[in-house]
């Protein structure tokens, strides 16, 4: 099968898991999708996607066998411990110094698998607050897109090899045990929520205090992350925490989230300046139920600013994009996704003119700063003359950001073309000037491809690191698999030691001679009866044929016996011979032939049972 072909297949593949089953793995990075459905589908012998496709129409059932797959179940409790404890000692303390006695505590576990992540940051916040108080205020909310997973999270129930990672008194104070297993105490866990939940897909919980999603975000590719962590931010107080893997960075959004300690992964919410901050974080997100969400005044406010007549925006302080009235949409082509941009990345901050540079000039100077002379081309042919001011907006001494307006001077200018004709001179300085603007903008071009070249760079090193992580995320599921296997052939070989054992004290105990021959002669048993009789022992007669031992047995009489034996002519047959034991001395042996019979019936072998006679007096 060609690449395209697989690639076609897959589409195709995941086209029918969204429409029959509602999975929507349309924002999973393709490459690990793609090997861990091909990981399922050489497990039953399925040539391509195609043809899988028919599978699982036939067997419904192999449906959760392919989401158990896919969607990697790689958890434990304390999972890099280092990392929880600095939770525990400076995260979890800082929640609680912000809230009043009574406030609630939210925390939200994305992507929790089997809930041992849950269960552990709520065993570290009841520690930190008490058990009474933890049990009226504290909520944790545990979501998955697997319902095989969340049904065990649900249940609360661990082997003790899930629980080695807890500390003993922990494990005393939280759990309690049912048969081999532990099982968390029911108050305990009526704070903790489960429920099904897309982070692509379904509305984020909000007001959250603290957030996990630990090794969840790297299955994902760049569009998604961007859409998941902007439901993130909407989702977080504005002095809530980030708390991801290690494997996940995030730094080419730093407008959303800043690092409180990078090594540990865990960030803290950027709050953003202004009323829109929902608008911006639910419209990245895909919501568009965002202008029913604000209250009257706020909606007010926002259709006088569309009204005006100049085209205005607002950047704030740190350099993204977060008003823009109806006019300024209309010229300059924003659309409200671009609402919480970095201000940077849009034609408008260097197109018509470089407004970066003037904005940093209105936050050194404090003064009101006035552009003339901007000439826009319009789409017709035509052109626009404009004239911008930029203006500091200031909460008392507090600069928020920059408001600028862009006022249509073209009729004024028109009225002031003869003028402008009688000072030729000044037109041509200002053509220079505006030569010079030009190659200054071509050179901020240059810088930023510059830049952009290195985030892409960034970026790929990330995707890369994402993709090793999940492939090592992969592989220790793998080495669970192969741990559990393991564990059942080492309990299987318990079982048949102890079988041979048993097997061997029946023999020894006997006072008969045994041995067990195949239908080649060859001995397969030789008890120590038989050795004590015949002088031989086990190890020198195994594997030999019976017929060809030096022993004082007439071994050609046993001939005709086991043959019948062998092919069920006889169940049973008794014969008895002159014979010589290992002593010399002359005896009577009693034989016995049995055929020994395997699992399904057949006959593989012989059994003999050989004890002298007690000589009649």
């Amino acid at each position: 099968m060609s690449s395209a072909e697989g690639d076609l297949g897959l589409e195709a593949l995941l086209e029918y898991l969204r429409r029959v089953r509602g999975f929507d793995f349309t924002g999973y990075k393709r490459s690990s999708l793609e090997r861990r459905i091909a990981k399922r589908t050489q497990t039953l012998n399925v040539e391509d996607f195609k043809d899988y496709i028919d599978y699982l129409e036939v067997h419904p059932e192999e449906f959760a066998q392919l989401f158990n797959v896919v969607l990697i179940n790689v958890t434990n409790f304390f999972r890099d411990p280092e990392t929880w404890d600095y939770l525990a000692q400076e995260i979890i303390p800082r929640i609680l110094a912000n809230k009043k006695a009574h406030d609630s505590i939210r925390i939200w576990s994305a992507g929790c698998a089997s809930g041992e992540e849950a269960y552990t940051v709520a065993m570290l916040l009841a520690e930190a607050m008490g058990m009474d108080p933890f049990r009226q205020r504290a909520k944790i909310y545990a979501t998955d897109a697997d319902e095989g997973a969340l049904a065990q999270a649900r249940h609360g129930g661990y082997g003790q090899k899930d629980l080695e990672p807890v500390p003993p008194a922990l494990r005393t104070k939280y759990l309690e045990r049912e048969g081999d297993r532990y099982v968390f105490r029911g108050d305990f866990r009526r704070s903790i929520i489960f429920g099904r939940h897309d982070v692509v897909q379904d509305a984020p919980i909000s007001r959250l205090d603290l957030l996990i999603c630990r090794n969840t975000l790297m299955y994902f590719n760049i569009e998604a992350q961007t859409r998941i962590l902007s439901r993130f931010h909407f989702a977080l107080n504005d002095k809530g925490f980030l708390f991801l893997g290690k494997a996940e960075m995030i730094l080419t959004h730093a407008n959303l989230f800043a690092p409180v300690d990078l090594k540990r992964r865990i960030f803290a919410k950027v709050p953003t300046v202004g009323h829109q901050e929902p608008i911006v974080a639910l419209t990245q997100a895909g919501d568009a139920r965002v202008a029913d969400q604000l209250p009257e005044h706020v909606r007010l406010r926002d259709l006088a600013f569309d009204l005006t007549e100049a085209a205005q925006i607002v950047v704030d302080r740190s350099g993204n994009l977060i008003l823009a009235n109806e006019e300024a949409r209309t010229s300059f082509g924003l659309e409200v996704k671009d609402l919480g941009r970095p201000f940077q990345d849009l034609k408008l901050s260097y197109h018509p003119v470089e407004l970066r540079s003037h904005i940093e000039q209105a936050y050194t100077s404090g003064q009101p700063i006035t552009l003339t002379g901007v000439r826009r081309p319009l789409p017709g042919g035509e052109n626009q003359d404009l004239e911008i001011q930029l203006r500091l907006l200031r909460d008392g001494r507090q600069s928020l950001g920059v408001s600028i307006s862009f006022q249509d001077v073209t009729r004024h200018n028109l009225l002031q073309e003869e003028i402008r004709h009688s000072k030729q001179a000044l037109e041509t300085a200002y053509e220079e000037l505006q030569s010079t603007n030009e190659e200054l903008e071509t050179t901020n071009e240059e810088l930023q491809s510059t830049v952009e070249e290195l985030q892409t760079t960034n970026e790929e090193l990330q995707s890369t690191n994402e993709e090793m992580e999940t492939m090592n995320e992969e592989l220790q599921a793998t080495n669970e698999e192969l741990q559990a296997t393991n564990d059942e052939i080492r309990e299987r070989t318990r079982d048949l030691n102890r079988l041979n054992t048993f097997l061997q004290s029946i023999l020894t105990s006997v006072h008969v001679g045994i041995a067990v021959v195949d239908p080649d002669f060859k001995i397969l048993l030789w008890n120590e009866r038989a050795e004590d009789l015949w002088g031989l022992r086990a190890d020198e007669v195994k594997g030999r044929s019976l017929l060809k031992l030096d022993i004082g047995l007439p071994l050609g009489d046993l001939q005709v016996p086991i043959q019948s034996s062998v092919s069920g002519k006889e169940a049973y047959r008794e014969i008895s011979v002159e014979a010589v034991n290992r002593r010399g001395k002359s005896i009577r042996c009693r034989i016995t032939f049995t055929p020994s019979l395997g699992p399904d019936g057949e006959y593989q072998g012989v059994v003999l049972l050989m004890e002298e006679e007690e000589k009649k007096r």
